[in-house]
């Protein structure tokens, strides 16, 4: 049985060593279109239901969601909009207009009336982790918080 173990350990080492292949990149086919937001998954524990869509066409994307209260009233909600592109399994979000309001709910604090809209020369970026399994988006935001969509 000890003659064994060093060729079962090159066995393991060299399955190690192969190249293994690369994840599936999303293209931006899969991700145009019409997608309902579902579920915020925030951080540090909470998750809402929203309300709304996110759309993707061409490079450009835009946002409109609410965050429900446990009553399925709206207690936030965003407009978001800009270009993106996809850049390594994430989208790149470029922010050019923000239109957002919200009481405080569990995770989040109350946010004043906010309205931006900026020039794409120097418009911050997100890069944001980007999944789709059937007809589930999922977008990972760099804050750790996440939220699920479903194609229309």
């Amino acid at each position: 049985m000890t003659g064994t173990r060093p060729l079962l350990l090159a066995v393991v080492l060299l399955l190690a060593a192969l190249p293994r292949p690369a994840p599936a990149q999303i293209t931006a086919d899969a991700l145009e279109g019409a997608w309902s937001a579902e579920r915020y998954h925030l951080a540090d524990g909470p998750v809402h239901e929203v309300r709304g869509h996110i759309f993707f066409g061409g490079r450009d994307w835009q946002v409109l969601f609410f965050v429900l209260d446990a009553q399925g009233r709206p207690r936030r909600g965003s407009g978001e909009g800009g270009s993106y592109e996809l850049v390594d399994g994430q989208v790149v979000f470029t922010h050019l207009f923000n239109l957002s309001v919200g009481d405080a709910v569990p995770g989040l604090a109350a946010s004043d009336l906010r309205m931006v809209v900026r020039d794409p020369e120097g418009a911050p970026t997100e890069p944001t982790d980007l999944r789709i399994a059937g007809d589930v988006l999922t977008l990972g935001f760099p804050s750790g918080n996440r939220m699920t969509f479903r194609r229309r």
